[in-house]
């Protein structure tokens, strides 16, 4: 319950269907800086909304420290992910590690028989065991978050919103009595005030926004910038460029601290390595190369694509048609339909031969 309308029509819906329901709230980050915050979650004011959601129904609810394994496990990760020059998305690390890997163990030792969450994504009983498929609403979906889920925890999880809009959770919220059928959706990243994320990596790596050149595709210097945290591939707006044409962040390169700034054209890509790959579904991970549906942000509507497993965990992908270039750090998650099968974190997008040979035509 993380005092959002979404976890607590969960919970209630549960109890008033007459199961023995116990709430638990995890407390991630520090309760001062979450005051006063309204679209943040798990912490401050969110936390007092939750038990006062419980206090309602008439159910037990705990209160889980969790801050020093979120630190470490989602926090830390985050800013060594932007030195790196990659753009992370903390809420997935979240999910696989502090969510459904430490709750779902408390969980256990509660002698829960599921873990019921908030989540908008289907659970399908399949041929071969559950499946996670899209929620129904697609706007609200949020499988892409969850791609890391493994077969083992889904057979734990239930997700009672997957078959709703959201106007019809608010409703139930509504009958139900919950004071937070109103309450707007959390919408920052939950540690990182007003989206600055600059300014938490310089609080948590003192130092290491250090200057460095831009260059262009030939790789002359055409600007300067105050340190590749403020950077992602793909970026248009802060170059600080005076230019005939527009320019797009192209690449990051940390090592040299380095950015390549170049037209939109150049972003084009049809070739995406993954690292640490991980599927959820049995067919996708026992056959080594398939077609699937791609999606290459939480935002992509999905490409058809060729999926490839590689060896050490990696995995290829080629588009069957070119894409704008996603960011290192960010996560390729393969559908069959509506069925998530797994996915990865993106290592590099690159241009095939084909591709190449296309562009210079």
């Amino acid at each position: 319950m993380s005092g959002g309308v979404d976890s607590s029509v969960t919970a209630a819906l549960y109890a008033e269907a007459g199961y023995d329901v116990v709430g638990i709230t995890l407390q991630l980050y520090d309760d001062g800086a979450a005051r006063g915050r309204s679209r943040a979650c798990c912490a401050g004011q969110d936390i007092h909304d939750a038990r006062r959601v419980a206090s309602h129904l008439g159910i037990a609810h705990y209160v889980l420290d969790y801050e020093d394994r979120f630190r470490s496990e989602v926090i830390d990760d985050f800013a060594d992910s932007y030195l790196r020059g990659e753009t992370p998305i903390p809420c997935i690390t979240c999910n696989q590690t502090v969510k459904f890997r430490d709750l779902l163990a408390a969980a256990r030792d509660l002698d829960a028989d599921a873990l019921a969450t908030g989540h908008y994504v289907r659970r399908v009983a399949g041929a071969l065991g559950p499946e996670m498929h899209r929620a129904h609403d697609h706007e609200r979906d949020q499988s892409y978050f969850l791609f890391a889920t493994t077969k083992e925890q889904l057979a734990f999880l239930r997700f009672p919103l997957g078959d709703m809009a959201k106007s019809d959770v608010r409703r139930h919220a509504e009958r139900l009595g919950l004071a937070v059928a109103e309450k707007p959706d959390s919408q920052d990243i939950c540690f990182v005030p007003g989206g600055n994320y600059a300014a938490v990596i310089e609080r948590l790596r003192p130092g290491t926004a250090e200057a460095g050149d831009i260059v262009d595709l030939a790789g002359n210097v055409v600007g300067r910038h105050a340190g590749i945290i403020h950077y992602t591939v793909g970026q248009r707006r802060g170059l600080g460029i005076a230019a005939t044409e527009p320019l797009y962040v192209i690449a990051v390169d940390a090592a040299s601290r380095r950015i390549t700034v170049g037209p939109k054209a150049a972003l084009l890509c049809d070739r995406v390595v993954l690292r640490n790959r991980h599927f959820i579904d049995r067919g996708a991970e026992s056959r080594s190369a398939g077609d699937v549906t791609v999606r290459l942000r939480s935002t992509h509507p999905g490409a058809a694509a060729h999926l490839t497993l590689l060896e050490n965990g990696a995995a290829e992908i080629r588009l069957a048609q070119p894409e704008p270039a996603t960011a290192c750090g960010q996560a390729a998650v393969c559908y069959r339909g509506d069925k998530l099968l797994g996915g990865g974190w993106i290592a590099r997008m690159e241009r095939t031969a084909e591709l190449q040979q296309a562009s210079a035509a």
